[in-house]
């Protein structure tokens, strides 16, 4: 019987930094790539060098990680190669191939292995939780249950899209203001610590009361420069214990969506955007065969919102009583008369995913006009705002000069 050779496995090929003598006594170094450290060196002898240190490149440690629109990204290739004949695991062998993210690849290719080994795809997937939720394993679960798996893969893609494009619309709405805020406080601390001080200076010369509006702002000043540092600090605990309590105490975090959906313009957009949720979410799990009431747990999860995640409960337990659902919907006294009355007709003539379909459809477009709208609206607010405080801040230090000429004229 011939011996098993376990020695001789090809390894991956790796990159050598080296330092050696050339046939002319001359020192060189350089990099090149080998399954060995020992073959390394026999290449190097064979160009005429003389290796005096040989060894392996560090590799890079960077293993990036996988986000939410990846995922929308790679959902979408799945659907389009499994709709044109692709078997799934060499689909998926292909994504990952092509995929310029580490982290990504890693998990395309464990994934891949698993349904190889004969494992069913929402198994694979349910494995890695904080990339596929259960709406999505269950999806892919009822698409494989039924034998319609590039189909289902499309709804989910169009729906990973659609959900992604409105995530980045409601974000857009939130970081235009927040970045001017956060620049015009800088800017105004700047002025405080260091353009203030210089005029007080200037003012301590004058031996004269300084105007009211002066005073709060060089109280201010002097404030910031002796417990500047104090406040950063207090400031900063603050931020964290308000963040490590939000992360930990689902009471507060609901609270807080509530509040959120009661202010002026942001809180329209929030509703909206739930509402958009909600029916896009129901109508792809109803339309991929997943029955109402795990299709109305779903949309709860999907929701994004506590109000609306308690509301689509109470709903999927009065539709479990044997309710229907626009009723359901109608005693919530939270879904507009528009959307209960397009589920009523939806329920009434069997195309409850058509209604649905068109319900998000409307919604998502009102967010687009509404973020728009805001934007527009709000670009002149935050210069107006601006304009105030720095003007005013200006404005303070002046004051005194203007009031000495006054006294001189």
């Amino acid at each position: 019987m011939a011996p098993k050779n376990t020695k001789n496995k090809v390894k991956e090929p790796s990159e050598f930094q080296w330092k050696g003598v050339n046939r002319r006594g001359e020192k060189v170094n350089g990099t090149l790539v080998a399954e060995t450290l020992a073959q390394a060196k026999l290449q190097l002898r064979q160009q005429g060098v003389t290796p005096t240190q040989v060894k392996a490149k560090a590799k890079s440690r960077k293993k990036g990680k996988v986000t939410s629109t990846d995922i929308t990204v790679m959902t979408r290739q799945l659907a389009t190669m499994l709709a044109a004949g692709v078997p799934l695991v060499q689909s998926v062998e292909l994504i990952s191939q092509g995929s310029d993210n580490p982290a990504l690849k890693k998990l395309l290719a464990d994934i891949g292995t698993d349904i190889a080994a004969g494992n069913p795809l929402n198994q694979a997937l349910r494995k890695y939780p904080l990339h596929f939720d259960d709406l999505y394993c269950d999806l892919v679960m009822a698409g494989e249950q039924s034998g319609a798996l590039e189909g289902i893969y499309d709804r989910i893609a169009v729906y990973k899209e659609k959900s992604e494009a409105l995530k980045s619309k409601i974000k857009k709405a939130m970081f235009y203001p927040a970045a001017v805020v956060a620049i015009a406080t800088i800017v105004t601390i700047i002025l405080l610590l260091f353009v203030v001080p210089q005029f007080q200076e200037i003012f301590a010369s004058f031996g004269a009361e300084l105007p009211a509006f002066t005073q709060m702002v060089i109280g201010i000043s002097e404030v910031l420069q002796d417990h500047g540092l104090k406040i950063a600090a207090i400031l900063a605990i603050a931020v964290a214990a308000f963040l490590y309590t939000y992360k930990r105490n689902r009471k507060l975090r609901d609270n807080l969506d509530g509040v959120l959906l009661k202010l002026p313009v942001v809180g329209m957009i929030v509703n909206k955007g739930s509402l958009a949720r909600y029916a896009r979410t129901l109508a792809t799990t109803f339309s991929a065969g997943v029955p109402l009431i795990e299709a109305l747990d779903s949309a709860a999860g999907a929701s994004g919102n506590a109000v609306y995640r308690k509301a689509i409960l109470n709903i999927k337990h009065e539709v479990s009583a044997g309710m229907q659902m626009n009723i359901a919907m109608r005693n919530t006294n939270l879904f507009p008369a528009m959307v209960v009355q397009m589920v009523q007709i939806g329920e009434e003539s069997g195309a409850i995913d058509d209604m649905l379909n068109k319900v998000a459809a409307i919604y998502e477009q009102e967010v687009d006009d509404a973020v728009d709208g805001l934007s527009s609206l709000i670009e002149p607010l935050i210069m107006a705002v601006l304009g105030v405080v720095i003007g005013g801040l200006i404005i303070a230090m002046y004051l005194p000069i203007f009031e000495m000429g006054k006294i001189v004229g």
